[in-house]
């Protein structure tokens, strides 16, 4: 968190308001929003294919933006170059689609439609639910006709269609947590900009890739698609990843290896060799410090784990499947670490966090927020009317008020620090250490919250559980590209706010119409039969044998908490201090565990190449990693138009 001095917005060719705000900007903007709103789920549940909008990296969308701009307006700019669309244009379309993106599929609909149906779907007189849970949900947060849940996951009578009527209630009041929510999100990334982007400088790695397609030098061609390196790096992914496709449709094509792992500890645990493309070329982006960090953390939160195991020292506590489930001293540490992360950051931006509050209050003349996307006083009354929604809608659900409002700080708080986490240090594909229900139930155990406040646990796992993508993060990487729009971005707000209610609306509409057409569970096994039905086994096990106290948590959290805090202290204070600490809050959850191995590869590239060439020798090799990036999303989506064309499922050339 090395903090620098707060300089300007950079001028140029987006300071006219007109230039990146046009009507066909807007428009072809909600149209590819769209598109990635019914695209998402089609490709998860029908095709089965490649997931292209599970994570931060919203490859989808980065997928469309490649065609867009390297095909459609290149070939527009070579016959009609006034015709073509404008930088500012291509920016604002790609932070709409990045910003549609993070809703369709794990960032809120499709667990919002399973987990609201999974209870009594699934309920049998084994796991009892139909007793310890369904008397205590709320009429209005659940559809309540049997028969068209039924429909759902087994399929509709034929010509029987969407039973809109069943579904309109609880989708209503769903939206309105959604737009609180969303609310919430972008007013903090508003009132964080200027601390994260203008005076920490943070990296941003994953807007890079089309940062660098919208350069433009004059010609029709953009600079970065006449990089050899590029394309070479480019090749890399399609190669791979097309032969890998092929072996689905011909068995004698042999497939390529991208993954491996070896036992170790004994056979405890195992240690995964995971080649992932996208993840070298976002991991060379960073700082040497950060990516080293990154998998050095790793490799120790492993040690730790295996040496825990033969010793034969562990936690019995159960937190669910999410986060660093697998080993509870390390999630609870790696708490403790996300919120001293978030609480040191606040702590270094107060000057600017008095400034934000000083212009929302009083109005200070002196503080400029012209800049900005929502005017101070707009972001910071959005931020505390919204955050008082959603403590409403968590009570009226069931939780005691006093712990609707501690449940929904640590959400914030863990969106807050995982998004400082990916647009710090690149990683694309990340899970904070534990859920906010979790904690809650940790710390204070579950007969205190009743079984109501249980109950309404299991439906906050819809918007605050498996988060591996959200909105919050995305607005951040959208409000970083308004850099190249000049001070002037006041409508990136209704761009924004166009896109996610194109996407919730064109994804809960897609997902029903899927569902209803061909039965859920013969779609994707994880929204319809194992995602939905993991809150109501955690809560059920906390009903039937009640989860106490966990004082070993508390103690955990304030370890990993005080080891943070050194961390950072270190980093802060001493020059030659080798370790970044933002690798050490995720540094135990399973999906480092699958990337680690892709940080190191791109760490000690990287560290080769600084060694003997220098910068130079840096931004000379710089496009073969964009390319791998941009290789590995743009063959993902071409191989699902293949297999749509052709009927083929299950064929997935790209996971993380």
């Amino acid at each position: 968190m090395d903090v620098q001095k707060n300089e300007p917005r950079p001028a140029g060719a987006g300071s006219a308001l007109g230039t990146g705000f046009s009507a066909r900007a807007f428009v072809l903007g909600a149209l590819l929003s769209l598109a990635i709103a019914v695209g998402d789920p089609y490709a998860n549940m029908v095709i089965r294919g490649s997931y292209m909008g599970n994570d931060f990296s919203a490859a989808g969308a980065l997928f469309l933006f490649f065609v867009l701009v390297a095909v459609a307006n290149t070939a527009v700019a070579a016959v009609a170059p006034r015709r073509a669309l404008r930088r500012t244009e291509l920016i604002v379309i790609y932070v709409m689609m990045v910003v549609a993106a993070a809703i369709p599929t794990m960032g809120f609909s499709e667990y919002l439609l399973t987990i609201t149906t999974g209870a009594q779907y699934y309920a049998t007189p084994e796991n009892e639910w139909a007793e310890l849970i369904l008397p205590f949900v709320p009429a209005w947060l659940v559809p309540q006709d049997q028969e068209a849940i039924k429909w759902f996951y087994e399929g509709a009578p034929r010509g029987m269609g969407i039973p809109w009527a069943v579904w309109a209630g609880p989708l209503a009041c769903w939206l309105v947590l959604a737009a609180a929510l969303y609310l919430m999100m972008i007013s903090s990334m508003v009132i964080l900009r200027r601390q994260w982007v203008e005076r920490e400088r943070l990296i941003y790695p994953i807007v890079q890739v089309p940062l660098e397609m919208v350069q433009e030098d004059g010609h029709a061609v953009r600079p970065l698609f006449r990089r050899p390196l590029l394309w070479i790096g480019f090749a890399v992914p399609v190669v791979v990843s097309s032969v890998n496709a092929l072996h689905a449709y011909f068995n004698f094509v042999p497939a390529i290896t991208t993954v491996s792992s070896v036992p170790i500890f004994r056979n405890t645990m195992g240690l995964i060799f995971r080649l992932s493309f996208p993840m070298v070329g976002f991991s060379y982006l960073i700082n040497l410090d950060i990516a080293f960090s990154l998998w050095f953390f790793n490799v120790v939160a492993k040690l730790v784990k295996g040496a825990l195991a033969l010793l034969g020292v562990g936690s019995t506590e159960k937190l669910g499947v999410y986060g660093a489930f697998s080993e509870p001293i390390l999630a609870h540490q790696g708490q403790g670490a996300l919120m001293v992360l978030v609480l040191f950051g606040l702590w270094v931006g107060r000057s600017h966090l008095r400034d934000v509050f000083r212009k929302a209050f009083r109005g200070d003349p002196n503080v400029d927020d012209t800049g900005e996307m929502l005017s101070y006083r707009a972001a910071v009354f959005a931020w505390l009317g919204s955050s008082l929604v959603l403590t409403g809608w968590l009570w009226v659900t069931g939780l005691p008020w006093w712990a609707a409002a501690i449940t929904l700080l640590l959400a914030v708080l863990i969106f807050v620090g995982l998004t400082r986490v990916v647009v710090e240090s690149g990683v694309a594909t990340a899970v904070g250490p534990m859920i906010a229900s979790s904690a809650v139930v940790s710390a204070v155990g579950s007969s205190v919250l009743g079984t109501p406040g249980m109950v309404s646990m299991a439906y906050s796992y819809v918007w605050a559980a498996d988060m591996r993508t959200f909105v919050m993060a995305a607005c951040a990487h959208g409000l970083k590209l308004t850099e190249q729009l000049g001070h002037r971005v006041r409508p990136l707000f209704w761009a924004m706010l166009l896109a996610i209610v194109v996407s919730l609306g064109g994804s809960v509409w897609a997902i029903l119409n899927l569902a209803y057409a061909y039965g859920g569970i013969n779609l994707n096994g994880w929204f319809f039969a194992g995602g939905n039905q993991v809150p109501f086994q955690y809560i059920a096990a906390g009903l039937t044998t009640p989860l106490p106290v966990y004082g070993d948590g508390w103690l955990h959290t304030v370890v990993g908490g005080a080891i943070m805090a050194l961390l950072m202290l270190a980093r802060h204070h001493l020059l030659w201090w080798p370790l970044h600490p933002v690798g050490y809050p995720i540094s135990a959850v399973w999906l480092m565990d699958e990337l680690w191995f892709s940080i190191f590869l791109a760490w000690l590239v990287k560290q080769v190449v600084m060694k003997y060439g220098g910068p130079a020798l840096y931004r000379q090799s710089r496009p073969f990693f964009l390319g791998l990036i941009m290789g590995q999303f743009v063959i993902a989506g071409l191989w699902l138009l293949v297999d749509y064309l052709t009927g083929m499922t299950d064929n997935v050339v790209f996971w993380i």
